[in-house]
């Protein structure tokens, strides 16, 4: 598996994130999806990584978009906050640790970046309990709106402290392409099942 930075307007990747679109309005009502687009993901603010098999397949996206402003070079600013966006796993990359390969290089990135804090929105449908146990797993915790969010009964909010300065630590195996990423342990693999997602 390799993740790097790639384009949000690949058309492999617009498919995956136009069904990644979909099952949200599917699963939540439309006031309380906040996925973004293609388009969406291509502002300054977001650093957007795939994960694809040595041959170039798709396995799965995510990105970290940059709250309360700062810089976004090394080291970061101080305080700076910055939000976990479109998570998705392939239908047939499910159960590989995609997820969680690819959170371990946005909590590096963040790390990297001096961030304080990463946060995430996902559901409370059954759908999304998957996603819910990856992000307890590395540690984060529920807490309340932020950024532009509002309580929503439909919305489950997530946050991790960050060591200020530090990269956030993933349990080991580099990825090439990559920040280093883990393996996954055997409830891993079983929550990339789900297709764990965030807005």
């Amino acid at each position: 598996m390799q993740i790097s930075p790639d384009s949000p307007a690949a058309d492999d990747v617009r498919r995956l994130l136009d069904e990644h679109l979909t099952d949200m309005f599917a699963t939540s009502p439309a006031e309380s999806v906040h996925a973004l687009d293609h388009t969406a993901l291509l502002a300054p603010s977001v650093t957007f990584w795939t994960a694809r098999d040595d041959d170039g397949t798709l396995l799965g996206c995510g990105a970290l978009k940059e709250l309360d402003g700062g810089p976004t070079g090394t080291g970061g600013a101080t305080g700076a906050h910055g939000e976990i966006k479109s998570m998705r796993t392939a239908g047939p990359a499910r159960g590989r640790g995609v997820a969680s390969a690819l959170l371990d290089v946005v909590l590096a990135e963040a790390g990297r970046r001096g961030y304080a804090r990463l946060s995430l929105e996902t559901g409370t449908q059954d759908y999304f309990a998957p996603a819910r146990r990856l992000y307890a797993r590395h540690g984060f915790a529920q807490c309340g709106p932020f950024g532009g969010y509002v309580l929503d009964p439909n919305s489950v909010f997530m946050t991790l402290e960050l060591p200020a300065g530090r990269p956030a630590q993933g349990s080991g195996r580099p990825t090439r392409g990559s920040a280093p990423t883990s393996a996954p342990g055997p409830t891993e693999g079983a929550a990339a099942a789900g297709a764990p997602a965030v807005s």
